[in-house]
């Protein structure tokens, strides 16, 4: 059952989403007006409601719509490429993910929301603006609870611990590597993502001359198919190319085994 203090979004007939966080007040929202959020506390995640005679439905947003609905500024790693990287990392409750780059907090949306109620993200930005960006994505959800946020550089930064994942959305994820090998335990898995083949090149490079195996790259190419009555095709637009995805995983030298 929805309860106060709850984000939710109200799905028109349209399919656009009004957000609103759930009050026992009148609450604005926009493009609707005002609504009575008493109406909906106690109601169940699909229920419909009519307001200003327009049908909508209630429904409690997962990570694929928080993602959808963050405030925008750096490019972002969408849903498609969030995917891949969540199960490719096999993140699951209870595991630490040290994240470089944390953008708008798209990515951080996925990672929390497959490490939680018991993980932990650890989210490493350099640049201020764009982390309170993301502080303010992050904080107006349920996962805040699993995130830290740090202000540093990913490539030199010493965290003292050591994560089941490392990320990194950063322009030079090969800078990184020796820092992120520090970071990991053994058999951890790294994670890069950058838009251009030459920045391919160089992570996978260094990452064979370091401590890493089963390094591979790839980018998600998807096309939706559009239904109507008496026909059923492939849609014309692609969601193409958004970046390249660089995968590995850390292993431990003899020397480091023996000291």
């Amino acid at each position: 059952m929805l309860r106060e203090g709850d984000l939710v979004y109200l799905l028109d007939e349209k399919g656009l989403r009004h957000w609103a966080t759930i009050k026992k007040a009148m609450i604005r929202v926009e493009g609707l007006g005002v609504v009575d959020g008493s109406k909906l506390v106690g109601k169940e995640s699909g229920s419909i409601i009519s307001v200003a005679n327009k049908t909508l439905w209630v429904l409690r947003p997962g990570t694929p719509e928080l993602m959808e609905s963050i405030e925008r500024g750096p490019q972002v790693i969408g849903r498609k490429d969030a995917a891949t990287i969540v199960q490719r990392l096999d993140l699951k409750c209870g595991d630490l993910v040290i994240e470089g780059g944390v953008g708008s907090g798209s990515l951080t949306t996925a990672l929390l929301n497959a490490v939680r109620p018991e993980g932990k993200v650890i989210s490493v930005e350099l640049r201020e603006e764009f982390a309170a960006k993301a502080k303010r994505n992050i904080m107006r959800t349920d996962l805040g609870k699993n995130w830290e946020l740090r202000i540093g550089d990913v490539r030199t930064i010493q965290l003292g611990l050591k994560a089941d994942a490392v990320v990194l959305d950063i322009p030079d994820p090969w800078e990184a590597v020796d820092s992120a090998t520090m970071m990991m335990k053994g058999g951890g898995r790294f994670c890069a993502y950058v838009p251009n083949m030459n920045q391919v090149e160089s992570t996978v490079m260094k990452l064979r001359a370091s401590s890493f195996v089963e390094i591979d790259a790839l980018e998600n190419i998807q096309r939706a198919i559009e239904v109507h009555p008496g026909g059923v095709r492939p849609s014309f637009d692609v969601l193409g190319h958004t970046g390249y995805i660089v995968f590995a995983r850390r292993t431990i030298r003899e020397r480091e085994a023996n000291s």
